[in-house]
């Protein structure tokens, strides 16, 4: 998986292309924790993002949790198949999304 940042004042816009499995969750929680200090605003996109398991939700929601105190996080340009991962666990219900 590739992950690009985007930092423009206290929004940090992070980029996921490829798979968020349990292989690469690690390495998006590591940028997760590492990079939301001082972040206000965090958009996640997930235009170029393939697939989604468990492991990926897992650290979505951790930065839900993060960006709770923080300020507010987005999902934005979830595909399809990604989408239907997010309804079918529930997660559509939790997490804010933006096209």
């Amino acid at each position: 998986m590739k992950i690009t940042k985007q930092l423009n004042n206290k929004e940090l816009t992070l980029y996921l292309e490829g798979e968020l499995n349990s292989s690469t969750a690690p390495e998006f929680e590591a940028v997760i924790k590492s990079d939301l200090n001082n972040v206000e605003s965090l958009i996640i996109d997930l235009a170029k993002l393939s697939y989604l398991s468990s492991a990926g939700l897992r650290v979505l929601l951790v930065a839900q949790k993060i960006m709770n105190k923080n300020g507010k996080m987005v999902i934005r340009h979830a595909n399809e198949d990604v989408m239907e991962i997010f309804n079918l666990t529930g997660f559509a219900a939790v997490l804010d999304f933006e096209d």
